[in-house]
């Protein structure tokens, strides 16, 4: 009788083991033994190893430490982490994600895959291409600035929410999506750290996952309007010593069936918010001549970024997605890539300024 009742507990237990989400071990979620990770930043190491960093511990009111180590895993550097300081380190709470730009040039499909198959790791998660040394800045200005590295995370999620389109914001989740998708390739905005300063730099161009081009300055202002409808605040044009601002975009591209040509339309509505050339643009002539001058100039400007894209082979625009229809059946990638690395571009430009304050003029 006795050893009924045993195998009935020994049973009764196994029973639990085997149901999802009971197993007899969990993790330690103890708040005073647990720190959550703020960030990672990964470059290459020695001898074909990644090389990893972190600060902890985040947002806590302690010194900060830079925990860096050399490993072939990105979940290997994970453990070790949790072997070189005294809290266990959680990635729940990973907000970004910086990756070197030497590194991204290689590719960085296994890193990206090991993000997302990490059931931790949320895919609102920012990633970030650095140009520099991060690690010697996040450790130099950590001791200067508290929680810097929350700052930062605040800083992307500003431009994300605001929607202003100052600079390219991109998570994980909007990345996988355009890697994995045959009519698109990924973007990633580009920092630069020097000395003290970590400064947006531009956007990252992508064939499949390798880096391959970065655009700045004005190339970067004009994917801006390209590639989204956000608002943007300033666009200087110093060639016409002209800042036109307060800029919405509305793009139209139309492609013709023999994928020969690409026309792109670009409605843009804005004002003057700064000028100091020579005309007089309280006289309306002189202002109508500068209109133009700065249509003709974005049309340049355009026609040079779009046929930059065509010679790279690269779509982050995603103009590929104009050849689909319901009514017929998707060309391949390959025909794609082959047919856009050929085709003409037709760049057109209608701008609509706001009358300049306090004056008569009014176009």
């Amino acid at each position: 009788m006795r050893r009924k009742k045993m195998l009935l507990v020994w049973g009764i237990f196994v029973s639990f083991v085997m149901i999802p989400g009971c197993a007899p071990f969990v993790e330690n979620n103890t708040i005073e033994d647990i720190a959550p990770l703020t960030f990672w930043s990964i470059s290459k190491g020695e001898k074909g190893k990644i090389k990893m960093s972190t600060l902890v511990p985040p947002l806590v009111n302690e010194p900060k430490s830079l925990l860096t180590l050399e490993v072939d895993l990105l979940k290997q550097g994970g453990k070790d982490f949790n072997l070189r300081y005294y809290r266990e380190l959680k990635v729940g709470q990973l907000r970004f994600f910086l990756i070197h730009e030497e590194l991204a040039k290689q590719g960085i499909i296994q890193l990206i895959n090991t993000l997302l198959t990490d059931y931790d790791i949320s895919q609102r998660m920012y990633l970030v291409i650095v140009k520099g040394n991060f690690d010697e800045y996040i450790n130099r200005q950590a001791k200067k600035q508290e929680n810097l590295d929350y700052y930062l995370y605040r800083m992307l999620r500003h431009y994300e929410r605001k929607r202003q389109g100052e600079m390219t914001i991109v998570n994980l989740h909007e990345y996988k999506n355009e890697l994995f998708s045959p009519f698109s390739d990924p973007v990633l905005p580009v920092f630069k750290v020097a000395k003290d300063n970590f400064t947006y730099e531009g956007t990252a161009f992508f064939s499949n996952d390798k880096l391959i081009e970065t655009v700045t300055s004005t190339e970067d202002q004009i994917f801006q309007l390209l590639d989204n409808d956000h608002y943007l605040k300033f666009f200087p044009i110093p060639k016409l010593d002209v800042v036109i601002g307060h800029l919405r975009s509305r793009v139209n591209v139309d492609l013709d069936k023999n994928l020969s040509l690409v026309t792109i339309n670009v409605k843009l509505n804005g004002r003057i918010e700064e000028y100091q050339g020579n005309k007089n643009i309280l006289n309306g002539n002189e202002l109508m001549q500068l209109h133009k001058e700065i249509e003709i100039e974005l049309e340049m400007k355009t026609m040079d970024l779009i046929k930059k894209m065509r010679d790279l082979k690269v779509d982050p625009l995603q103009i590929g997605t104009h050849t689909l229809s319901p009514f017929s059946k998707p060309i391949s990638e390959k025909v794609w890539l082959a047919a856009w690395g050929k085709m003409k571009i037709k760049v057109n430009y209608q701008l609509y300024f706001e009358a300049l304050q306090n004056t008569k003029n009014n176009y």
